[in-house]
């Protein structure tokens, strides 16, 4: 016999031998599956992560070229189990970073030198001459500190 022959007739009988196909009956079908594809896209991720944290927690239809088709009702209890109301929020949360302990007559100081047109480094160098404290009890001013104190004034008001 021929070598073509014989693998026609290998192939004939593995035709013969597959598994039988088994088929879930549903009463209501709106969608009918996704696959593991447009699955890992309704929820915003990549397919492997999809594989690895959601598969295994859903139940799958094998198909039999080897593919799983997640039934849309699991992928929609799976979204229910992973959507969560909002936090509350805190009802006194402190505002970050330290607090604003400029004395307002600085903060007047300031203002008034720099209406007066001068320039932000030209009022640090006045403070800074004349021994004016920083905030944090600091010695030396900056011209962006200036000009900090400059934008937190103008925006309390």
């Amino acid at each position: 016999m021929s070598r073509h022959r014989q693998q026609r007739r290998v192939d004939k009988e593995r035709r013969h031998t597959h598994p039988a196909v088994i088929v879930r009956e549903a009463t209501r079908v709106e969608r009918l599956a996704y696959t593991r594809a447009q699955a890992a896209e309704a929820l915003g991720m990549s397919r492997s992560t999809f594989n690895r944290r959601v598969l295994p927690y859903v139940d799958t239809v094998k198909t039999p070229w080897g593919g799983h088709l997640i039934p849309a009702d699991e992928l929609k209890r799976l979204l229910a189990e992973w959507r969560r109301p909002p936090r509350k929020p805190r009802a006194s949360q402190a505002s970050p970073g330290r607090p604003i302990v400029v004395p307002q007559e600085i903060v007047e100081r300031i203002r008034a030198e720099r209406a007066a047109g001068e320039s932000l480094a030209q009022i640090a160098h006045n403070l800074n001459a004349s021994r004016t404290p920083t905030a944090h009890n600091g010695e030396r001013w900056w011209p962006s500190t200036v000009r900090s104190v400059l934008w937190r004034s103008s925006t309390q008001r």
